[in-house]
Parts: C-alpha cells; sequence; structure tokens
C-alpha cells in the first residue's frame, strides 16, 4: 500500500534491469507513480529474476534479489524486435514522464531508444539513463568492476587478506540515487520551463564521487588508502571491532576527545584519558594499537548488557554486530518492509519524512 502518492500522476517506462535502473523506478513506484517495467521476452526477463539463493524455490517466478527493487510496477514481457510489441512499447513511451534505461549505446540506437531519437520526437520526455563508464563507452560494468575499478576493492577488507567485495552492490545504489536526483531537478525544471530533459549517470562518475574523504586522502596529503577491516584510517577508536565476555560483537565510534574521555570512564579506563598517547585523536591514531590492548581487556570483561548499560549512560558511540535477523527484529525496521501480494518482501527505498 502506497503511503506516499505524491507523483500519483506521474508515469515511468523503465527499460531497464538489474539493480541501479530498477532501484530508481521502484522508489517512483513508492510515492504513487504509475511504472511500467519493460523485460525482455526473449531472455526470460530481468536477469536478477534468475539469481536465488540454494534456500529459494527454483520453481518460483523470482528470486529475492529480483523482489528487492520491483515493488509495485506493472511488469510487461516484450520482444522489442517485434513489430507490435514495439509499437505497444512506444505508446507508453509517447504518454511517459520519465524513462528510465541502461540499454548499451549500440543496443538502444538499433531498437530507436536512444535518448536523442526520443526526445527528438517527444521533447517533452525526461531521459534518465545509466551507463558503466560513460555515454561513450560499451564496456561492460557490473557492480563488483565498478569496486574494483574506482578503487574501493582495494581498500576493503583485512590487511593482511585479498581485497573484500562490499555486500551489497553500493556503487549501483549510488549511481541510483545519483540518477534519482538528476531526474527530480529535471521535473522541477519541466514544470518552470516546460522542457524535458537527458539525465545521465555513470556508474564510474558516482563510484569515484563517493570517496569522499579517501580520496582527498589521495589529493591532498599523498596517501593511499590500505585495507584496514572496518578502522577508520582517520580517527580512533572509530570502527575497532571488540568482544565482550558473552561473545557479542561490538563496534566503536569515538569522533573525538570528549567521547574518548567518555569511553575510559565507562570502562574504568580513567589513566588512559590521561595517557600522553592517546591525549588526542592525532595521537590515539598514531598509537592505536597499544590503545587497543587496553580497550580490548576492559571489554571482554564485561557482559554486553553492562557495556550497554555504561556506554549508554555516558553518550559513548557504539553499536552491536548484529545479523540480518537480529536488525529485523526490531519493531521500528519493520515498519520499513513492504509486502506485496505474491509473498514477496523488500526494504523501502524512500524512507524520508515529508510533512
Amino acid at each position: 500500500m502506497r503511503k506516499n502518492q505524491i507523483f500519483k500522476d506521474l508515469l515511468v517506462v523503465e527499460l531497464a534491469s538489474v539493480l541501479a535502473g530498477p532501484a530508481v523506478g521502484m522508489f517512483f513506484a513508492e510515492l504513487g507513480a504509475r511504472v511500467i517495467k519493460i523485460e525482455n521476452k526473449k531472455t526470460g526477463g530481468d536477469v536478477t529474476r534468475r539469481w536465488k539463493l540454494p534456500s529459494e524455490d527454483p520453481q518460483s517466478a523470482a528470486s529475492a534479489y529480483y523482489h528487492s527493487i520491483n515493488w509495485g510496477k506493472e511488469v510487461h514481457f516484450l520482444d522489442l524486435s517485434n513489430d507490435a510489441d514495439h509499437t505497444l512499447a512506444m505508446d507508453w513511451i509517447s504518454r511517459a514522464d520519465v524513462v528510465i534505461s541502461n540499454f548499451r549505446p549500440d543496443s538502444a540506437r538499433k531498437m530507436g531508444f536512444a535518448p536523442d531519437q526520443l526526445r527528438g520526437q517527444f521533447p517533452g520526455l525526461i531521459f534518465g539513463q545509466i551507463t558503466g563508464f560513460g555515454e561513450n563507452s560499451d564496456k561492460p560494468a557490473f557492480d563488483i568492476v565498478l569496486q574494483a575499478e574506482a578503487g574501493f576493492l582495494y581498500m576493503t577488507g583485512d590487511p593482511d587478506r585479498a581485497p573484500s567485495r562490499m555486500p551489497v552492490a553500493l556503487i549501483d545504489l549510488l549511481a541510483a540515487h545519483q540518477l534519482k536526483e538528476g531526474i527530480l531537478l529535471a521535473l522541477l525544471q519541466k514544470e518552470r520551463q516546460g522542457t524535458g530533459a537527458l539525465v545521465s549517470v555513470s556508474l564510474r562518475d558516482a563510484a569515484v564521487a563517493s570517496l569522499a574523504n579517501q580520496a582527498s586522502n589521495w589529493l591532498v596529503a599523498g596517501h593511499i588508502p590500505q585495507r584496514m577491516g572496518s578502522r577508520h584510517p582517520n580517527i580512533a577508536p572509530y570502527g575497532d571491532i571488540f568482544t565482550t565476555a558473552d561473545g557479542r560483537q561490538i563496534v566503536l565510534a569515538v569522533g573525538n576527545d570528549k567521547q574518548f574521555h567518555s569511553l575510559c570512564l565507562a570502562l574504568q579506563l580513567e589513566a588512559l584519558a590521561e595517557d600522553q598517547r592517546f591525549s588526542s585523536n592525532e595521537q590515539r591514531v598514531q598509537h592505536r594499537t597499544a590503545l587497543n590492548e587496553y580497550l580490548e581487556e576492559a571489554i571482554a570483561g564485561m557482559d554486553l548488557p553492562a557495556v550497554e548499560a555504561q556506554f549508554h549512560a555516558r553518550q559513548v558511540p557504539f553499536g552491536r554486530v548484529r545479523n540480518m535477523e537480529e536488525v529485523f527484529a526490531d519493531p521500528e525496521v519493520q515498519t520499513l518492509v513492504l509486502d506485496d501480494d505474491q509473498g514477496g518482501k523488500r526494504v523501502r527505498t524512500a524512507v524520508f519524512q515529508i510533512s
């Protein structure tokens, strides 16, 4: 059930598969838009339909992965090389406000669905396009390829092991957010000026734009970020993981001297707050190994409830390392789950509140 109907008069045609493009389509579906998703009949539809876990029903029409980003859409299987199917797709596009596509440029042009071809026929159309490496490249691109090419893979994982893939296709999601923002601006421009637009983003640009402090660590300081597990290169103890007496893992996010002093009080390690090796964040980063030895011993002597009580009382930033079952046991998290008539479940993509 859609709670927000802000785009109830919007028609979106989705010519996209996998994750980034469909995530944009689902965003608009959640906000009330009519989203028509066209899948390739000849290949059995969106490839993610077949990306099933071993525990999933092999006879089901779609995987959990597919369900995660295709809620609330009208799905149509078409063969766009067939004249009747092509005409039907063009009819929807002629009435659409937004088209979302991740077709390869050569394929799109062959079918008459290139941005300039469609916008030439429908000047008011907003065409949202996702590419891998830019509009002039046909190089195949999946999320893991961009994690590697944009530097994420090199610096993700533990220092004594091979690089680790981020467990969510984050580059796709970052590109989806970029495309959403661009389309929203194009809709605002259309309302003011009556003109359509081409909104294009590449996975590469979305990835590099999200390197944030890691990019600046290189650009400003000449530092090539290395694999540090969950630890933060600029802050300590931040991202450092410890195990309590009852075997639960927690992560610290201590970002300033006041929080560090509170941490020391919570763990009855007051002397650490006066130790010159740990007197500033710069010193704590430099002497992180020695600091962590003290913290490991103190936390290992306390059960999780005792740690939580002390940290909450002194406002020490920390988190419990939780699995998916534990995450979704939270009643507030449950409010973010979307169901459908086919038994599919997924998490909302539009979680902001407008009042």
